[in-house]
């Protein structure tokens, strides 16, 4: 090795080599998570001595002389901007309809699941542009569920592990009726809000009852572009979201869209049927509500919306809190029931029979990071 000066690991002062010392000392081999906390770190922490070889910088660290070797590649790789988590807009494709013609990401539940590439390549896309559709999954009820632990773990919820979609006598949910619904997240009233979600479909003869989905992403960052003012107005003022049975009372508050730090979009909660009374003063809510419309203008361009229709096997998974999904209104074809009054056949007799769980995007990103390890 040979000695060489601070200035060759420049832009790393002391306490931060210090902080990210690599040696069994310092992290527990078998997790590399660390043995010590900031205050372990002496506070007038300084560099003694620096060695260097072809592969590796050894640095040596007053006051009392604990040494780091560090690979020249790690160091590297820490010299540019943070990456993020994968989860803002700078990490994602921003789509319209258009864009993804001919290009969905599909696949078959067989090739899904017994090849780790196309297992990959699905996951991927769903971190990417928001969505996959698996077709020939089993047409069995609970088969959501299986889906969900190909990739992490279902988010169980006052609906239960796994909810059904499908036209009640008694909705509790106009999902459960047979009108549209438009594009819209789930669970807002939620915080931490499911940030993935997978519809199955178990059967659909019905007049109507095609899916849709909205880039919200995509939807936000038009609306920066085209009204700035609206923008900033909708991803600084908070909102209240709420949902109420006699089994559960839920609200959270956070804005239309929410930003990182660094300005981009992260999250997206839109659905107006659980908005509470926004409480501003009178000219903050006429401004609020101009750019409330704004956005709903923008969602509901036909051009962003990308529709499709989930045939029996059909797995849709999309991302919750980038992705707006809706439903085109639909009448059962034998008995007429569904559109317009919420009333019809209750129970597995229907027509239309989607079942869904809640998941959540760490999950994915484990299960991503650990089928990039394996090679695959």
């Amino acid at each position: 090795m040979t000695t060489v000066a601070a200035a060759e690991v420049l832009g790393f002062p002391a306490v931060w080599l210090r902080d990210n010392c690599p040696c069994e000392r310092c992290r527990d081999p078998r997790n590399g998570q660390k043995l010590f906390g900031i205050l372990d770190i002496p506070a007038n922490v300084s560099i003694d001595r620096i060695e260097s070889s072809a592969a590796t910088f050894s640095v040596t660290f007053g006051p009392d002389g604990h040494r780091a070797v560090f690979s020249r590649e790690w160091l590297d790789r820490q010299l540019g901007p943070a990456s993020g988590d994968g989860r803002s807009e700078e990490d994602k494709q921003l789509w319209r309809a258009g864009d993804l013609a001919g290009s969905l990401p599909v696949a078959s539940w067989s090739q899904y699941g017994n090849d780790d590439a196309c297992r990959l390549e699905m996951l991927r896309a769903v971190q990417l542009v928001g969505f996959a559709v698996l077709h020939g999954t089993p047409v069995v009820e609970g088969t959501v569920l299986d889906v969900a632990r190909t990739f992490g773990y279902v988010r169980e919820t006052n609906y239960g592990e796994l909810f059904d979609v499908r036209v009640e006598v008694n909705p509790s949910n106009l999902a459960f009726t047979g009108l549209e619904i438009a594009p819209h997240t789930d669970n807002p009233y939620r915080d931490p809000v499911p940030t993935m979600q997978l519809l199955h479909c178990l059967s659909n003869a019905v007049e109507g009852g095609d899916s849709g989905l909205v880039d919200g992403f995509q939807a936000g960052a038009i609306l920066r572009e085209e009204d700035p003012g609206s923008f900033e107005i909708l991803t600084s003022t908070l909102v209240r979201f709420a949902w109420s049975d006699g089994k559960s009372s839920l609200s959270a508050e956070r804005p239309l869209i929410d930003v990182d730090p660094r300005g981009g979009i992260r999250e997206v909660r839109f659905n107006s049927r659980s908005m509470e009374a926004v409480r501003l003063s009178q000219g903050e809510l006429v401004a609020f509500y101009a750019a409330y419309r704004r956005f709903a203008e923008v969602i509901a361009r036909p051009e962003l919306l990308l529709r499709f229709r989930l045939e029996p096997g059909d797995c849709v998974v999309f991302d919750n809190v980038r992705l707006l999904h809706a439903r085109t209104a639909f009448t059962d074809r034998e008995s007429g029931h569904g559109r317009g009054s919420g009333s019809g056949r209750g129970g597995a007799g229907g027509s239309r029979h989607l079942q869904g769980c809640y998941a959540d995007l760490d999950g994915l990103a484990s299960t991503i990071a650990l089928l990039e390890k394996k090679g695959t």
